[in-house]
């Protein structure tokens, strides 16, 4: 049973899972990784201007010979040109006339958030795309976008993974009660970035439970949130892998909240941070706050990699 799709605030069908050609993948010809995700069942394509994938997406899309109305396709502005300057340069480059998501890559972009997302509405008014979004905004940039949207953003893709959860909470509330939908990204970082911290335990024992992997535990938790998913791999299997998380049998309540909870204790890099922290306290060893700053900019390094 493959992923099915969500109605957005707009009305328009939103596919849950999709492909996407960031992280690992940008600046690279990634024709071939995208046409390898449409022909295993992804529909969902997910680029930005940023990435400079836009031009291979669109390749992919003509080698795959399937009619338009079969995929989906997002992209992001993401700092060239104005707004419908950039829209229109990403229309040309995947060689569409329209997409059917257009996100604000991060909130930064927009000096004024009125004027900047009056131009997002009316990119959606004259067909450009079929739905606007946001991406990487908190809690505060929505609330103050909303003040004046007359049009509020279908879709807020975030980074999110059980170590950030805890902090995500009161936005995926606000989402929810705004009919935002959530869309995830490095999800899976939790535990192949971070291998070693207190999710990997509860996460193993879902999957042994299940019959599972890893990374479909993951994804199974993340759609438990309610939240949507944007991942990407080289490999065939993995995408086999990913889009097979539907046919698994739910994670139960217990291991959803065993999840939240390791979660919460934060990844590795914070783990030893606290550690070293409470041994300075007691042994004020220089040595030590020089392992703790190690440790502070090994988490920060590892934050922005992504």
């Amino acid at each position: 049973m493959p992923f099915g799709t969500i109605t957005l605030n707009d009305g328009n069908e939103f596919p849950i899972i999709a492909f996407g050609t960031g992280s690992t993948m940008k600046f690279k010809d990634v024709t071939d990784y995208v046409g390898q995700a449409i022909e295993n069942g992804f529909s969902h394509i997910d680029t930005a201007q940023f990435y400079q994938t836009e031009t291979y997406v669109g390749l992919a899309i003509k080698e795959s010979g399937l009619p338009r109305s079969s995929l989906y396709i997002t992209t992001k502005y993401s700092y060239v040109g104005s707004p419908r300057q950039a829209i229109q340069q990403s229309l040309n480059k995947i060689g569409l006339s329209y997409v059917d998501l257009y996100l604000v890559h991060e909130p930064g972009l927009f000096s004024d958030f009125e004027s900047g997302w009056q131009k997002f509405e009316k990119m959606k008014k004259d067909g450009l795309t079929r739905s606007i979004g946001v991406s990487n905004f908190v809690l505060e940039d929505l609330q103050k976008l909303l003040k004046t949207a007359v049009t509020k953003p279908a879709v807020n893709q975030i980074q999110f993974h059980p170590y950030n959860y805890a902090s995500h909470k009161a936005l995926l509330a606000y989402c929810a009660k705004q009919g935002i939908i959530v869309q995830a990204y490095g999800s899976l970082n939790s535990i192949t970035q971070n291998p070693g911290g207190p999710v990997d335990a509860v996460v193993n024992a879902a999957a042994r439970r299940i019959g599972a992997t890893p990374n479909q535990v993951i994804f199974s938790w993340v759609r438990s949130k309610g939240v949507a998913i944007v991942t990407t791999s080289r490999s065939k299997e993995r995408l086999q892998e990913y889009l097979a998380v539907e046919d698994l049998p739910p994670l139960t309540a217990e291991e959803i909240a065993a999840i939240d909870a390791a979660g919460a204790k934060g990844p590795p890099s914070q783990l030893v941070v606290a550690r070293l922290a409470m041994q300075c306290k007691f042994e004020r060893s220089s040595s030590l706050v020089i392992w703790l700053a190690i440790a502070i900019i090994f988490g920060f390094a590892t934050f922005f990699m992504f």
